[in-house]
């Protein structure tokens, strides 16, 4: 596509006017197409108790997309550990890995991805402080690398493979990034949810990193929300959308979306202005040349080669439109 590399995240939206099976089966043909199309890597994320998010298990999902692709890099963005064992993550990767050699990326997020009570009923035990999200990283790796001591005897997560998959710390306020130094592991900065997040935090994160035997130099990428429309009208309307559906989140509605024509005539509000002004920072919208514009120099901003879009859209045929948009946007670029 050009010197920067695109990926997708993709969170199996279900829109008022379809269900959760259509939507994970738009996931898989979304998936399809980002190969088709160039992208380099294809995120599922982890959500829970949220009826219009059908993508609760990225682990299972990613098997499904993997028999559906043969190229492109599929990950989890993310699995969010305190939900989990580590143990049994890393014998999700790893079998993963397995099927799909040097195609998996983890992803690895610390947040619940839901609301407590959710929280509480994946893993009983899970405090969410940072301390035991540290240790359970830690773990992780000693069970990638087979190095993990129980009472004296060894402990193996199945299947044993000599490859690891790619590990990313998600960090949307740049507190991770400094775990992702420190453990010397990949950097992915979510600014579709930190609109504000700065630049500044992918260079701490380069000055702090610290090799590893499996990674010698840091890596980052930047995520945020990408509404690309074949006309100026069509981006308008994809951009108050998703507007229009952050300003929900907001207010803790993570349960039902509407139809575009239910809020076209919406009038926003004085407080609702700010804080589009707030949520500004994490869409990038418009018609082709203006959204390949604006990406990179969001890459050069952040001095990051790669780049993961998230479009949220009222219409499928719209929403795997503006992935052909951004990726014809770059194939010109790389072929003038």
């Amino acid at each position: 596509m050009s010197d920067i590399k695109l990926g997708i995240l993709d969170q199996s939206i279900v829109r008022t006017s379809s269900t959760a099976g259509e939507a994970v089966k738009e996931t898989i043909e979304t998936a399809i197409l980002a190969e088709n199309l160039g992208y380099h890597r294809f995120w599922i994320s982890e959500h829970h108790n949220s009826t219009f998010i059908a993508g609760s298990a990225p682990e299972v999902l990613m098997a499904r997309l993997g028999a559906e692709t043969s190229q492109i890099r599929l990950g989890s963005g993310g699995v969010m550990l305190p939900n989990h064992s580590a143990f049994k993550v890393a014998e999700n990767f790893r079998m993963l890995e397995a099927l799909y050699p040097g195609r998996i990326d983890l992803g690895i997020g610390r947040a619940p991805g839901g609301d407590g009570v959710s929280a509480k009923l994946l893993n009983p035990s899970s405090t969410f402080q940072e301390d035991d999200y540290i240790q359970q990283l830690q773990q992780l790796n000693h069970f990638f690398r087979d190095h993990t001591l129980v009472n004296n005897s060894p402990v193996y997560a199945i299947p044993q493979i000599k490859t690891i998959p790619q590990q990313w710390i998600l960090s949307s306020s740049g507190g991770s990034a400094r775990i992702a130094a420190d453990l010397g592991l990949n950097l992915a900065v979510a600014k579709f949810i930190n609109g504000s997040v700065p630049p500044s935090v992918v260079d701490r994160y380069r000055k702090h990193f610290k090799p590893t035997e499996d990674q010698q130099e840091p890596k980052a990428l930047i995520a945020s929300f990408v509404m690309c429309g074949e006309t100026e009208e069509e981006a308008n309307q994809l951009r108050k959308y998703i507007d229009y559906i952050l300003l929900q989140f907001d207010k803790g509605n993570y349960q039902s979306l509407p139809e575009f024509e239910d809020i076209r005539n919406h009038q926003f509000t004085s407080f609702e202005k700010q804080r589009l002004h707030y949520n500004a920072g994490r869409i990038i919208s418009g018609t082709p040349d203006r959204v390949k514009e604006k990406i990179t120099n969001l890459a050069k901003d952040f001095e990051v080669d790669e780049v993961i879009i998230s479009t949220m859209s009222f219409n499928k045929e719209l929403r795997l439109k503006s992935f052909e948009l951004v990726a014809e946007a770059f194939s010109k670029s790389s072929t003038s």
